[in-house]
């Protein structure tokens, strides 16, 4: 087996049976495929790991599927919100020659090199992943950008920063050339902002005046037939 091939095999195993499935150590995977049938197959769960380790949960991978080739893209992972364990994946067939769309995730890089970061400046990754689209071949496990000319609190990164590889394009022609990935904040001048804020606030709470007899709702008593009498 190559290093990004991995093998399926066609599963039977469907509905509830599936817990005993991943309880096996196989996970359960679909093949969508443009033109043909979709395919429900399982993998072993090591092996399964290591290829989404190399290629990206976002990137193709070469699918042996009972013996025949077939070229897929990662289209989806779901995993344990508990365990970080992945419990399925979603493969999307195509072919090497065709265009096809991606996400793929935006990472940021050499802030830490930056004027910002020297002055402790944080900063915040609005926008994690983009659209794209190209060859299966050419499609990118990651998008950089880089943070290390950011100074000012109003600098800020923007789409229009990216630096796409050879091939590829961006999938969604409306998405605005100055759509922000990151800015600048900083966080001293937050902190004490919301300090400053607590204090005002509570000093501003109204003080109980310490001779008030506490109301404790009752009505004085009407006197008693005799008392009037008297």
């Amino acid at each position: 087996m190559s290093e990004n091939q991995l093998k399926l095999e066609k599963r039977t195993v469907v509905g509830k049976k599936i817990k005993a499935l991943r309880a096996s150590g196989l996970i359960p995977s679909v093949v969508y495929g443009a033109k043909k049938d979709n395919i429900i197959t399982q993998s072993n769960y090591n092996d399964t790991e290591k290829i989404l380790k190399v290629v990206g949960h976002h990137s193709p991978v070469n699918l042996l599927i009972d013996g025949k080739e077939q070229m897929a893209i990662v289209k989806d992972v779901s995993v344990d919100p508990v365990s970080r364990k992945i419990i399925s994946i979603d493969f999307q067939a195509v072919s090497a020659t065709e265009v096809v769309e991606a996400t793929t995730p935006i990472t940021i890089i050499n802030f830490e090199t930056s004027e910002a970061s020297k002055k402790h400046y944080a900063i915040l990754h609005t926008l994690e992943e983009i659209d794209v689209k190209a060859k299966p071949a050419d499609l990118p496990k990651e998008v950089t950008v880089d943070a290390a000319n950011m100074s000012e609190l109003d600098d800020k990164i923007t789409v229009a920063d990216l630096a796409l590889p050879k091939g590829v394009e961006l999938a969604d022609k409306e998405l605005s050339p100055e759509t922000v990935i990151a800015n600048l904040y900083d966080p001293a001048a937050e902190a004490a902002a919301r300090e400053a804020e607590e204090a005002a606030a509570a000093e501003a709470e109204p003080t109980e005046a310490a001779d008030v007899p506490a109301d404790n709702g009752s009505k004085p008593e009407e006197a008693s037939a005799e008392e009037k009498a008297e």
